[in-house]
C-alpha cells in the first residue's frame, strides 16, 4: 500500500511537534495535529490545508484513556485510517529528587510514558488492520541522565524500552516502531530549562553550540527529517531503533 496516509503527531501546537505535522503534510500525508488545547494547534492545521495539505486539529490530553479513544475515533472519521503515529506530546517539571513533588513526577511519567502507551494502543489496530504502521517516539539524550531532570529523564528512558518492545511485538503486522532522541533542539522547552537555571537564553544556546561538534544546536526541522525517513516505505527495515541527533556522538 503506498500513496497518502494518515498520521497523528501529538504536541503538534509548536516545536518539534509543529515542524513535524509540516514535514509529514509536505510529504503528502493527511496529518492529524493534536495537542490539550485545540485552538493552538488550529493555525498549523489551517496552514497545512492553505497550502492545499489535508489537516486536522484535535484536543486532547494523551494521559487520558478515554479522550485518547475519543481523538482516534475522530481522526478515522474526518481523515481516514491512521496508520502513522508520532508520539512528541511532553512536559517538563525540573526540579532536584530532593524537592521534586510527587505530583511533578507523576505528571511528566504520564503525559510522556502513558501517553505514549495509550496513542500507540489506539493506533495499532488501524496499523494491524492494513498490514503497515509505523510509530516513532520521542525520546532525549536526557534518558542518559540529566541533573534536575529524574523525572523526564525517568520517561525518555522508559521510552526506549517501550519502543523496542513495541518493535518486537508488531512488527509481525508490517508495523515499525523506532524513536529519536534528541539533544539540544532550540524550542520554548529548552528556553524553560535555560530560565530554570538563570541563564538568558541566547547565552545558553551559544554554549551549548561551543560544545556540540557540529557548532551549533538543532532545530524541530531536524527532527522532521529523520521522522520523515523513519515513516516512509523506505524505512520498512528499520525497527526498534534509538537514533541519537545530537550534532555528534553520544554516550
Amino acid at each position: 500500500m503506498s500513496g497518502i496516509r494518515v498520521a497523528v503527531v501529538s504536541g503538534a501546537a509548536q516545536g518539534i511537534g509543529a515542524a513535524t505535522a509540516r514535514r509529514l503534510a509536505s510529504d503528502g500525508h493527511a496529518v492529524a495535529l493534536i495537542d490539550l488545547d485545540e485552538n493552538a494547534c488550529k493555525d498549523g492545521a489551517d496552514a497545512i490545508i492553505a497550502d492545499g495539505g489535508q489537516a486536522t486539529a484535535i484536543g486532547c490530553d494523551v494521559a487520558n484513556e478515554r479522550g485518547v479513544a475519543a481523538a482516534f475515533e475522530t481522526i478515522e472519521t474526518r481523515l481516514g485510517a491512521p496508520t502513522i503515529l508520532v508520539n512528541n506530546a511532553g512536559i517538563i517539571r525540573d526540579n532536584l529528587l530532593y524537592k521534586m513533588p510527587v505530583d511533578d513526577f507523576d505528571a511528566v511519567l504520564n503525559v510522556h510514558l502513558r501517553g505514549a502507551f495509550l496513542m500507540s494502543r489506539a493506533a495499532q489496530r488501524f496499523m494491524t488492520g492494513h498490514r503497515f504502521g509505523r510509530i516513532v517516539n520521542l525520546s532525549s539524550v536526557a534518558a542518559l541522565g540529566n541533573r534536575g531532570q529524574a523525572n523526564y529523564s525517568a520517561a525518555k528512558a522508559g521510552l526506549q524500552g517501550f519502543t523496542k518492545t513495541l518493535a518486537i511485538e508488531l512488527g509481525p503486522f508490517g508495523i515499525t516502531v523506532n524513536a529519536i532522541a534528541p539533544g539540544f533542539i532550540q524550542t520554548d522547552m529548552t528556553a524553560a530549562t535555560a530560565e530554570r537555571i538563570g541563564v538568558p537564553f541566547d547565552e545558553f544556546v551559544t554554549s551549548a553550540s561551543a560544545q556540540i561538534p557540529v557548532r551549533r544546536v538543532g532545530q524541530p526541522e531536524d527532527i522532521a527529517h529523520t521522522v520523515s525517513f523513519l515513516v516512509s516505505e523506505g524505512a520498512g527495515f528499520v525497527s526498534g531503533q534509538v537514533i541519537y541527533l545530537a550534532g555528534g556522538p553520544t554516550c
